[in-house]
């Protein structure tokens, strides 16, 4: 088995992208700065209905659960009926889910509306994805997942800072302006999404034929991906959202202020590296990328349970943005590269996103445990110590990029 590091450089040329990514990338980032406008209001939100933080708490995490739980379901509708009418679909769920939200009149209704929305925003998860890995050329998986996570991550940075601007005219508002957002991405994929729609019987070409999970995990790449998928999710969308901003409000005395500066700190350090990484994909292959990024990853959450100082925070939350910015569009190509063209891959890609959902929902409540029992210090061990376990896996996979030269082991 040769190194990690050592795969071949494509000496593909630069491959143009489909107008239809761009029409995909362009309602992610109307979706996500629609959700980044509730963000920072949901919690408020479900608190003005005078329940405990507790209760609050389980608004927040009810999205999350109804998509991990319906992404199974979601990825059989993608298989059947096709990426372009799930997507749809998804999206009008969350429109209407969102406006119910914001019309809520109790607690369980708002609990209810809320995790519905979740249901929505898994099928036009998956089925984004599916889309993806089906208009992307090979030499480009990289780069476009690259550029769809742009979108995301400027949505994400952008919408909070609407989203308080318009909470104050009310915390509702915020519901109302998030769901003409969601109709704005639902226009744009239904004018002008061209090449979205699956091959036919009734184009004169065979159906895609969907590839199974089974078959999926025979490729090592594939059963890689789904643990780093985990501890991303772990680390990235669990702990970073809920442990941090605690580990930053009880250890330094520089206000609430410092928790967000914690959570911008690692989207800006995402952001910087995130399109390159994904070109430097497509060059040089998914697992120097995907190994580079868990490396950083893992080494710089373990350090944040050491910063005593605000620059030291800052800094460590830089580059463990960073470490997430150079492992994500790799590892989403490499799932591409499994799945092909050629095949529907609804299942898969819901596996996938079940593994880092699965991570974002369990590393909260055991890290919390840990520090509870421990202190902070012990919960960002293991935190950095499962990024750093997930580059073993990585070091025994197959190259999935199909340009270059497999100097792997095998299967």
């Amino acid at each position: 088995m040769r190194g990690p590091f050592s795969g071949s450089r494509t000496a593909q040329p630069r491959t143009p992208l489909p107008a239809d990514v761009w029409v995909l990338v362009a309602a992610a980032f109307a979706v996500a700065i629609g959700y980044g406008l509730v963000a920072p209001v949901l919690p408020q939100y479900a608190r003005s209905f005078d329940v405990s933080v507790t209760a609050a708490s389980v608004v927040v995490s009810a999205f999350a659960f109804f998509r991990l739980v319906f992404a199974p379901a979601g990825g059989f509708l993608v298989d059947k009926l096709g990426e372009r009418w799930v997507y749809m679909s998804g999206l009008l769920i969350v429109v209407v889910s969102t406006l119910a939200t914001g019309l809520a009149q109790s607690y369980w209704q708002l609990l209810v509306f809320r995790g519905l929305g979740g249901l929505g925003s898994t099928m036009f998860t998956i089925s984004a994805m599916a889309l993806l890995t089906r208009l992307s050329p090979p030499g480009a998986r990289g780069r476009i997942a690259g550029l769809y996570a742009t979108a995301f991550l400027l949505g994400n940075i952008g919408g909070p800072v609407l989203g308080g601007l318009l909470a104050e005219f009310g915390m509702r508002v915020p519901f109302f302006v998030y769901s003409f957002t969601l109709l704005v991405a639902t226009g744009v994929v239904a004018v002008f999404l061209r090449g979205g729609r699956r091959p036919s019987a009734d184009d004169g070409l065979p159906e895609q034929e969907a590839l199974p999970v089974r078959e999926a995990l025979r490729h090592s790449g594939y059963r890689a991906a789904l643990v780093s998928s985990f501890v991303n999710g772990w680390s990235s969308f669990g702990v970073r959202v809920a442990i941090v901003p605690l580990f930053a409000a009880a250890n330094f005395d520089a206000g609430p202020g410092i928790a967000g500066t914690a959570l911008a700190s690692f989207a800006v350090g995402t952001a910087a590296v995130i399109s390159v990484a994904g070109w430097l994909s497509d060059r040089y292959g998914r697992r120097p990328l995907v190994i580079g990024g868990l490396l950083v990853s893992g080494v710089s959450t373990l350090v944040l349970g050491w910063c005593d100082t605000v620059p030291l925070l800052v800094a460590a939350s830089v580059v463990a943005g960073m470490g997430a910015g150079v492992l994500n569009p790799a590892q989403q190509a490499s799932v591409a590269d499994v799945i092909g063209a050629d095949r529907a891959g609804g299942k898969v890609l819901a596996t996938f996103q079940m593994a880092s959902d699965s991570g974002a929902i369990l590393g909260p409540v055991l890290v919390g445990i840990v520090v509870d029992l421990f202190g902070y210090t012990a919960g960002f061990v293991l935190s950095g110590g499962l990024l750093l376990a997930a580059v073993v896996p990585w070091l025994f996979a197959r190259e999935t990029h199909e340009h270059l030269v497999r100097g792997t082991s095998g299967e």
